[in-house]
């Protein structure tokens, strides 16, 4: 079952499923250190977002997403 439209989804290739996470990062080679990008991840593929973002060092938080709309970010 696909999400309502307005219903941000998950980021990771071919997933359709309603996003729960945000995770903000910055590739310090091409980002100021406070810009923040985000990917939007479901609760399946998070950790593995996460990870793919970690090992780089370009992850820098990983926040509900209802908190990180709360912040008006």
């Amino acid at each position: 079952m696909l999400p309502d439209p307005e219903t941000p989804i998950c980021s990771a290739k071919g997933c359709r499923a309603a996003a729960a996470w945000v995770l903000a990062w910055n590739n310090p080679k091409v980002h100021t250190p406070e810009r923040r990008k985000t990917w939007l991840a479901c609760e399946e593929h998070r950790e593995h977002l996460s990870q793919f973002l970690g090992v780089r060092g370009f992850l820098k938080e990983v926040v509900p997403l209802e908190e990180w709309e709360a912040r008006g970010v």
